[in-house]
């Protein structure tokens, strides 16, 4: 079903990227969120979508996975950059118009895909995003939980990034206030996905520093109604940064955006109990374009 991973040039970086199913079919580009690599979007998760007959693209972003990097806390790139290679990213693989499905970050560099590249998104599918970009200031829409103000005030040590346990145990950690409190952590599966990272990345520190530190570039909220793609939002209910107010008033910036809460969900890639709504959503969201 994979072409397996691969190496092309894009943007004037080169970035890992893995295709699934027939090429013959709609296009599916999954940008990952900050911190993330390709990895963040589960195979059978992808292979869901293809059996729904899409051609699905996961990649990894700058800094992440097997991609161009930079020394950990001097990133030489912006969102602006990042929203460049996923353009570029569809000519080299000769996709003329992909439907974009983004999650968090990767959910702000979808909406300025649709708003800078309109023609290259067939749709747009938006996940634990908000309005415009993550690092401008909205005083108008919902704060992120205290608990997570508290977090980010007092942030943890970063591990020994050489000792491969201790940055396994820190990326279990780290991931667990964001994920929802209606449902017990999945602290055995998530310590699985973190040895699958820390063993495929090159340079985990970087991956998990340099994109919460680059520039959002220019606000771009006042824009969101010009996307002319349709737009399919999806939030969790209990999603402790970008509260789920904030995918609501994202989805009703967007002209026709429709909204769906995710029940049991938090800040997190779309975890496996919500499968049986997401993927269907998403392949009746792109079919026929």
């Amino acid at each position: 079903m994979s072409t397996g991973e691969r190496i092309i040039k894009a943007n004037g970086v080169e970035l890992c990227v893995e295709s699934f199913g027939d090429p013959a079919d709609p296009a599916v580009l999954l940008v990952h969120g900050a911190g993330h690599s390709l990895l963040a979007w589960d195979e059978e998760f992808v292979g869901r979508l293809v059996a729904g007959r899409r051609q699905v693209i996961r990649y990894d972003s700058r800094d992440a996975g097997r991609s161009t990097g930079y020394p950990a806390g001097s990133p030489a790139y912006g969102l602006g950059d990042l929203v460049a290679d996923a353009a570029a990213l569809l000519d080299v693989l000769g996709v003329t118009a992909a439907h974009v499905v983004g999650m968090s970050q990767g959910a702000a560099v979808a909406q300025l895909l649709a708003l800078d590249h309109a023609d290259r998104v067939a749709s747009l599918t938006l996940a634990s995003s908000t309005p415009g970009g993550p690092g401008h200031q909205h005083p108008d829409l919902p704060a992120m939980s205290q608990e997570i103000q508290e977090l980010f005030a007092n942030e943890p040590a970063e591990p020994d990034w050489s000792d491969r346990a201790a940055v396994i145990d820190y990326l279990v950690e780290a991931e667990r206030p964001f994920a929802a409190r209606s449902r017990p952590f999945d602290t055995d599966g998530m310590r699985a996905a973190a040895e699958r990272v820390v063993d495929r990345t090159a340079d985990i520190a970087a991956q998990l520093t340099n994109p919460f530190m680059i520039d959002a570039g220019e606000p771009w909220r006042g824009r969101l109604g010009h996307v002319g793609a349709p737009t399919l939002v999806f939030h969790g209910t209990e999603d402790p940064f970008f509260p789920a107010g904030r995918g609501r008033a994202l989805a009703a910036e967007i002209p026709g955006a429709r909204f769906l809460p995710l029940e049991g969900t938090g800040h997190e890639v779309f975890p496996r109990h919500r499968w049986d709504a997401v993927i269907p959503a998403i392949l009746d969201h792109t079919a026929g374009r």
